[in-house]
């Protein structure tokens, strides 16, 4: 249903003669004005880019009819001149919550996890909720309306935020006089989208990024087969997602990350998402390009940390201290690459804040045109209203500003904001103007009085010759206040009534010795004319790094061609003493004596050991979060979608000789989601890390923390371990069903998880479990057996050592601890020789992290197990190098140093086996990751960035600046049984 007021009116000669309604009005006349209203001599932007000088702006019936230098002014026109004044038209947000009430949050104490949705006839997840209507729950603010007005709008955009499908938007005009018919623009304006879960509904599921990903992913894949006539029930969450369709598609994102990954959702639909970002554009401003999407850009700019005390500053990241010092320049960073976007007053304080922010964002480079784009143009085109709303062309509505001058300019007052032909004073235009500067003598002292800023609203600075004295000022229908102290001598209080064409204001002066005066402000220079050479001070920008952290580097590693000479190369199979290995295009082109460098860089290695990279089986860094523990099963989850390319875990491992691991889902369930292998490329997007066309893996997971035993009150299958084997049987029998219905051409409805289960059954995924005790670790096997496939790797595996024997017959690696035990009762029997038994029976054995700290300590780990079983050196090795390649079946690639594969290279200063060994440098395809002297550079670099990022707060702090409480914002280290 669209709302909109139905007026028929016949027009001749350009003159309205009658208006006829439908509805009969009985509240008083039904003689509608019908007058035009012509404001004359301003400088009108019609648009952003079409300005005109010394115009006229005619309207009627909130319309605008005509914007021109010659426009012909009717008989019945009310006509304004507004020489000296400028017109534009109001602004837009198109990412607003005006008048919808938001839902309460929903009350779960006492209550275990819900798994199941509350509704019937919706979708089967009450985080969907498409079918929700912002007109049903929208009620006009007309004291918020008031203060948006102020602030330069006249249209706002509003949603229910809350939910990831959110439903419908209502666009409203901020016409306090108008009919609801007429403020209510469209009643259902865009169609919202999130990350973030209800807060009014207790359904477990989504507990993660990963997991509000794929459930968006398989709503589309649902709405699909649901819209082809599939289902026979009606759906009205899918129903609504039908009819909403050729809406705006709005996401809220609200950083870098999240605005690619919802960009990927949409890609992979056909859906061109508009996108509410996060102001951290600038740190991936060439991925945010490439997704061709509009933004909707917030003007929150964090406030300077106080940093007085130094205990407290160095709580504060260098991440977060950039931040502050280049989020202003994002703006700017965006019209720079041709990227559209719009402002956004979401995560502002106040509407009032708007025009500092603003100011803020074009000192630091932004374009007052494109700013001006932003707040008009922009978000009407978002919305599909280009020819309504965002400009003052004829037939558009009667939405503008009125000011004194730019509206950009600190000084600029707002006089008026008229909002569908509806007039808002919010100054005054017959204020007179007093800013500039003065001289004032009284007393027998000379003092210069500057007053600047807004019209209405001045500030002002008093001198007494260089000395800055402390002053107020306040000016309200003519009348100026003025007082200033002359330290312990005098106080001065000055009352004047400012008259018409005066450059001097004579005041009566109030004196602390109870006399009074007279005086004279005399002006020496007009605001204007001061405002012409005053030019703001050109910021002070930190150089954005890859990632923008600290450690990142100044420009991304590149291939190199490398020769290292005379090192002891462990290539895997052998140790080779004085031998020299040469890299070429991201290669290992060569492994031998003497060899020629042929215009490489030339490394002396003497003294010093070249391996393989180390791979880690089973790590969690990098990862923005590592368990879905919605349901018992989430196969359909990703780990890529939750890659956090800015952990510092990832330079870390890169310091201790690592190149890849398999970033896992954790263990909260007994089919967890699927794997992303990872070359730790520090300094690349997310995407950049995924080890290309790398196997498919999946995390499964056995004990206690699948059966919940930590958990306290749950209600969710399984409890038991018989409970988990079921749930083994029950997934693969109906992923088996699944896979031959699809197989037989008949007509299916797409089920992520049952399509990465049936991959499993085919051969295309292998499985990682986390495993402790032999009696679960049978279980796995036979039910894996039973169902025709190998389980692929055991992880944790700490009873190993027990079943080894059946681990060799049935095929399954074994990637553990080398020493940990008894941090919970299911490893009570683990012992250090575990990994030696299991490679003694033939089992391909891995030694893995599952900890952040562990992981850059990979080499010293394969070193235990030396002497806990006797393992050889190169043995060990192997454990930390070439078996998990074989285990990730990524051993044609890495994973040994031998010509033609990928140069993943370390060298050590010592044994790698050695406490005392440091990776010097680690290659990933050529390129240097990690190198010990750069290290040292970067670590200088970091103190200096952070002494100079301090010295520029405290500045700001000095300068009266507002400033906030330093905080910690440390990132969690993940485990397997982290929430």
């Amino acid at each position: 249903m669209k709302i909109k007021l139905t007026t028929f009116i016949l027009f001749l000669g350009g003159a309205s003669l009658f208006a006829q309604e439908y509805f009969p009005k009985n509240d008083g006349v039904k003689t509608k004005n019908n007058n035009y209203q012509a404001f004359t001599n301003a400088k009108i932007y019609v648009t952003p880019s079409e300005v005109i000088q010394n115009g006229t702006l005619l309207i009627q019936n909130g319309k605008v009819v005509q914007a021109g230098k010659s426009v012909t002014i009717p008989k019945n026109a009310i006509v304004e001149d507004l020489q000296g004044k400028f017109i534009y038209p109001s602004f837009i947000d198109v990412f607003s919550d005006f008048g919808v009430k938001k839902p309460g949050k929903a009350d779960a104490q006492g209550r275990s996890s819900q798994y199941e949705p509350t509704r019937e006839g919706y979708y089967w997840n009450d985080h969907i909720m498409p079918e929700n209507n912002a007109i049903a729950n929208f009620s006009y603010d007309a004291k918020k309306a008031e203060e948006l007005r102020k602030a330069g709008f006249g249209v706002m955009n509003a949603h229910i935020q809350d939910g990831i499908a959110r439903g419908t938007g209502v666009l409203v005009a901020l016409n306090d006089e108008g009919s609801e018919a007429q403020r209510i623009l469209e009643d259902k304006s865009a169609q919202y989208f999130s990350f973030d879960k209800s807060i009014a509904k207790t359904q477990s599921y989504p507990t993660s990024i990963m997991g509000a990903t794929a459930l968006m992913r398989q709503l589309y894949y649902d709405l699909d087969w649901y819209s082809k006539g599939n289902v026979d029930t009606k759906d009205l969450s899918l129903e609504a997602l039908i009819e909403n369709k050729g809406l705006t598609q709005i996401f809220a994102a609200g950083d870098n990350g999240h605005v690619l990954r919802a960009d990927k959702i949409g890609d992979q639909f056909g859906i061109q998402y508009a996108i509410l970002a996060g102001g951290d554009e600038y740190e991936r401003i060439q991925d945010i390009k490439a997704t061709n999407a509009k933004l909707i850009v917030p003007l929150n700019f964090p406030d300077a940390y106080d940093v007085s005390n130094p205990y407290e500053a160095q709580y504060v990241s260098l991440k977060d201290m950039k931040h502050w010092n280049l989020a202003p320049s994002n703006p700017k960073a965006l019209e720079e690459n041709g990227i559209q976007f719009s402002f956004t007053l979401h995560d502002l304080k106040s509407p009032s804040d708007l025009k500092s922010k603003l100011q803020k964002a074009i000192t630091y480079g932004l374009s007052k045109t494109k700013a001006l784009e932003a707040l008009t143009t922009t978000p009407a085109s978002i919305l599909g209203k280009s020819s309504e709303i965002g400009s003052l062309k004829a037939g558009s509505q009667a939405n503008f500003l009125i000011t004194s001058g730019d509206i950009f300019d600190e000084g600029s007052t707002l006089y008026e904001n008229w909002v569908q032909g509806s007039k808002n004073v919010i100054e005054s235009k017959d204020q007179k103007d007093i800013r500039g500067d003065y001289t004032l003598s009284v007393n027998g002292q000379t003092f210069t009085v500057s007053i600047s800023g807004e019209v209405s609203k001045p500030k002002v600075e008093v001198k007494k010759g260089t000395e800055k004295l402390e002053s107020k000022i306040d000016y309200n229908s003519d009348w100026l206040n003025l007082a200033f102290s002359d330290g312990a001598a005098a106080t001065y209080r000055l009352v004047a009534h400012v008259l018409p064409s005066s450059n001097n204001i004579a005041a009566t002066v109030a004196l602390s010795n109870g006399n009074e005066t007279t005086a004279n402000l005399t002006k020496t220079t007009g605001y204007e004319e001061k405002s012409e050479t005053t030019t703001s001070a050109k910021p002070n920008l930190m150089p954005i790094s890859f990632p923008n952290v600290g450690y990142g580097y100044k420009t991304k590693p590149k291939q190199e061609n490398i020769l290292f000479k005379n090192a002891t190369v462990w290539t895997g199979t052998s140790i080779l003493e004085n031998t020299d290995v040469l890299v070429k295009n991201g290669k290992i082109s060569k492994v031998g004596k003497g060899l020629n460098a042929g215009g490489a860089t030339t490394v002396d290695a003497t003294g010093k050991h070249l391996t393989a990279g180390i791979i880690d089986e089973h790590s969690h860094i990098a990862a923005l979060s590592i368990n879905e523990a919605g349901h018992n099963s989430s196969a359909e989850v990703r780990m890529k979608d939750a890659i956090d390319p800015e952990h510092m875990g990832i330079y870390r491992d890169l310091a201790g000789g690592v190149t890849t691991i398999q970033l896992l889902h954790g263990s909260a369930n007994p089919i967890g989601g699927r794997s992303a292998i990872l070359r730790l490329k520090w300094g690349e997007n997310a995407d950049g890390l995924v080890f290309p066309n790398a196997p498919k893996f999946i995390k499964f997971a056995l004990g206690e923390n699948v059966k919940q035993s930590n958990w306290g009150s749950v209600s969710r299958f399984p409890q038991t371990r018989m409970g988990v084997e079921q749930v083994y049987v029950d997934y693969f029998q109906r992923a088996k069903e699944y896979d031959a219905q699809k197989k037989s051409g008949q007509p299916y409805r797409h089920d992520e998880e049952m399509e990465v289960l049936a991959e499993i059954l085919n051969g295309e995924r292998f499985i990682s479990c986390h495993s402790y005790v032999q009696s679960e670790i049978n279980m796995m096997m036979k039910v894996a057996e039973k169902f025709n496939f190998t389980v692929n790797t055991f992880t944790h595996i700490l009873e190993g050592y027990k079943v080894a024997d059946k681990m060799a017959e049935h095929g399954v690696g074994g990637s553990t601890f080398s020493d940990w035990w008894a941090y919970k009762f299911e490893v009570n029997d683990a012992i250090p020789y575990n990994a030696a038994i299991m490679s003694s029976q033939g089992v391909t054995v891995a030694i893995n992290s599952d900890d952040a700290e562990m992981s850059r300590r990979l080499n010293q780990e394969a070193g235990k197990t030396v002497k806990y079983g006797g393992v050889s050196e190169l043995e060990a090795w192997k454990m930390v190098t070439l078996n998990p390649a074989k285990l990730l079946h990524i051993d044609d690639r890495v994973g040994t140093v031998e010509e033609g594969k990928d140069a993943d290279l370390v060298l050590w200063t010592d044994h790698p086996l050695s406490v005392y060994a440091k990776a010097e440098k680690t290659l990933i395809e050529g390129a240097v990751y990690f190198d010990l002297e750069k290290d040292k550079m970067l670590r200088e670099s970091v103190q200096r960035e952070r002494n100079q990022l301090i010295d520029m707060m405290l500045t700001e702090k000095e300068n009266g600046a507002k400033t906030q409480t330093p905080v910690q914002n440390k990132k969690e280290q993940f485990e397997c049984e982290t929430l």
